[in-house]
């Protein structure tokens, strides 16, 4: 096959159509319109790039359509161009975008992050952003006001909740979430989001923001605790700021998911723990994360 034909099966076939061909399914909940989550039991791959790429949150494996089934079906170069040429035309079945948040209108390529961030609005009292993580997310309105008036939480558009994260109390990006909707800024760097003490001995690491919340309320907003999210993902600059703030004197918290993604994280979080000197431990949700948590003890209470 000339390497036109090999950089066209590249172009023409999703990553998508590749996993569901072997029995992978969308996790709709977990996915955004760039970042689509893919589940086969206790493995997870995430396409991106409109299909056209991949990556394992598990490990370091990434790539195009060619790495990817040479990875989960363990082909060769030839087996895997016959195996893409096959998948011409497949459909893919996931669906990730009917949500308007996943249509946005075009940036300006001159407008930061930080500059995006401060345009928007603080959540007001009766807001769709404040009934959303009020009655959806099951939030305790102290804990949502002191994120506000921390200047961590915003109002996105179709009644989304925003919430950065800051690199030297800089906005880099934020992570959005809504009714049917999660993503992160467009243009934006995950590093974390912190709520919580500004002298901490003990830090709590989430997958998300709301999860962050979450465990704040569960703990009662622990005064010797800062509560951090990663937005879900690993990202360099997500490793320097969980080094920053691990320290000899302070207790290094892996309160992630109870899931696969989940353990890698903590597995992540123990070997910064282990170089920095500082204290370890394993935190799990009793159901699949502290939001979860939260809305079944309201539940218990209401029934």
């Amino acid at each position: 096959m000339e390497r036109d034909d090999i950089e066209a099966l590249r172009e023409k076939i999703s990553c998508g159509a590749v996993l569901e061909r072997g029995g992978w399914r969308v996790d709709l909940k977990e996915s955004t319109r760039r970042a689509v989550k893919y589940r086969r039991e206790a493995e997870i791959i995430i396409v991106i790039h409109d299909g056209k790429g991949w990556f394992d949150p598990l490990s370091d494996r990434k790539g195009d359509i060619f790495d990817l089934l040479r990875h989960i079906e363990g082909l060769g170069f030839q087996s895997a161009l016959k195996v893409a040429s096959d998948l011409i035309g497949w459909r893919v079945a996931g669906s990730i975008g009917s949500h308007p948040e996943c249509n946005p209108k075009p940036r300006s390529s001159t407008e930061t992050p930080a500059a995006r961030w401060a345009a928007r609005a603080m959540p007001e009292a009766g807001s769709r952003t404040l009934l959303y993580l009020s009655k959806t997310r099951c939030l305790p309105p102290a804990i949502v006001a002191k994120a506000v008036a921390d200047g961590w939480l915003r109002s996105g558009p179709y009644g989304s909740a925003w919430f950065a994260h800051r690199e030297a109390r800089v906005v880099v990006g934020w992570e959005e979430r809504g009714e049917g909707w999660r993503g992160f800024a467009t243009g934006g760097t995950k590093s974390l989001f912190r709520f919580g003490s500004k002298a901490p001995t003990r830090v709590c690491v989430t997958e998300s923001a709301i999860d962050a919340l979450s465990l704040a309320a569960i703990e009662g907003l622990r005064q010797d605790t800062l509560y951090a999210s990663t937005a879900g993902g690993w990202s360099p600059r997500t490793q320097a700021a969980v080094s920053a703030l691990s320290r000899p004197d302070r207790k290094l918290v892996a309160a992630t998911d109870r899931d696969s993604q989940g353990e890698a994280f903590a597995d992540k979080l123990r070997a910064i723990a282990g170089a920095k000197g500082c204290d370890f431990y394993r935190l799990r949700p009793r159901a699949n994360d502290w939001n979860d948590d939260l809305c079944g003890v309201r539940d218990q209470w209401s029934s």
